[in-house]
C-alpha cells in the first residue's frame, strides 16, 4: 500500500447552523447597547441575568451563547438528564476555522440586532468575560461591526494578537480591563504584564478593579456607564 494513501486529507465545509442568543431591556432605540459574551462552560440565558440591573428601555442587553456545547460532569456521575449543560467559544482545535465562524456568527447577530432597533446612535459596548475576552478582542480584530467600547472582564487579549502598528482596531476603540481584586486567574503578575505590552504597543487602556474573584460584580457597573469609563 502506497504510505501516502493511508494519511487522513483534511477537508472542510461550512454549514448553517441556528444559533441562540438573549435579551434584556432596551426599547425601541436604545442609547447603548451592550453585548455581553459568556465565559467558559456558560449558557447565555444565565450569564445574562448578571446584567439585569443594567438594563432598562435605554439599555439594551444581548448575550450570544456560543455554539459548542457540552456536558459539565462526566456520565459516570450523573445521568443525561440531569448533567448541567455548557459552551464554550472554542478549542486549541481547528482554532482558525473556529475563530472565523464565532466572528461571522457575531457579525451576523449585530445587523439583527440593528435590523431589529434603531441603532443609529446608539453606543455599541462588547464586554467579553473569562474566556470569551479572546472572543470579544478578536471580533474588534477581524469583524465588520462598528463597535465603541472594548470591555475584558476576568480575561486579557490573546496572547497571540499582534499589537503592532497593524492592530488599528484594537487601537481605534477605547479599552477597558476589568478584574477581580482575588481573580484567580488574572493574577496581578498577569496583569502588570499585560499592562506593559499595551504600553509598549501604545494602545491606551483603563484599569477598574473590585472586590471579588473571578465574576460578574455589579458593583462594577455605575464605573462602566458613569462618564463611559
Amino acid at each position: 500500500m502506497n504510505p501516502g494513501q493511508s494519511t487522513p486529507h483534511t477537508h472542510h465545509l461550512r454549514v448553517l447552523r441556528t444559533a441562540r442568543y438573549y435579551t434584556l431591556g432596551g426599547g425601541e432605540a436604545p442609547r447603548d447597547i451592550w453585548f455581553v459574551l459568556h465565559g467558559y462552560g456558560q449558557l447565555a440565558g444565565e450569564f445574562i441575568r448578571y446584567f439585569s440591573d443594567l438594563a432598562s428601555d435605554d439599555q439594551l442587553i444581548v448575550a450570544p451563547e456560543a455554539m459548542n456545547r457540552f456536558y459539565l460532569v462526566s456520565v459516570d456521575k450523573t445521568p443525561a438528564r440531569d448533567r448541567p449543560v455548557g459552551a464554550t467559544w472554542m478549542t486549541r482545535e481547528d482554532r482558525e476555522s473556529e475563530i472565523a465562524d464565532y466572528v461571522e456568527y457575531l457579525d451576523t447577530l449585530y445587523d439583527e440586532v440593528a435590523a431589529r432597533h434603531a441603532t443609529n446612535g446608539a453606543h455599541i459596548h462588547v464586554i467579553g468575560f473569562s474566556q470569551a475576552a479572546a472572543t470579544a478582542a478578536r471580533w474588534i480584530e477581524h469583524g465588520k461591526s462598528t463597535l465603541h467600547r472594548l470591555i475584558l472582564w476576568g480575561g486579557l487579549l490573546p496572547p497571540d494578537m499582534k499589537l503592532g502598528l497593524d492592530a488599528e482596531a484594537i487601537r481605534s476603540v477605547p479599552l477597558v480591563i476589568v478584574a477581580g481584586k482575588r481573580d484567580q486567574y488574572v493574577t496581578p503578575e498577569l496583569l502588570d504584564a499585560e499592562r506593559a505590552r499595551l504600553d509598549t504597543a501604545s494602545i491606551p487602556h483603563r484599569l477598574v478593579t473590585f472586590e471579588g474573584g473571578h465574576v460578574v460584580s455589579r458593583s462594577v457597573f455605575p464605573m462602566l456607564t458613569a462618564g463611559q469609563a
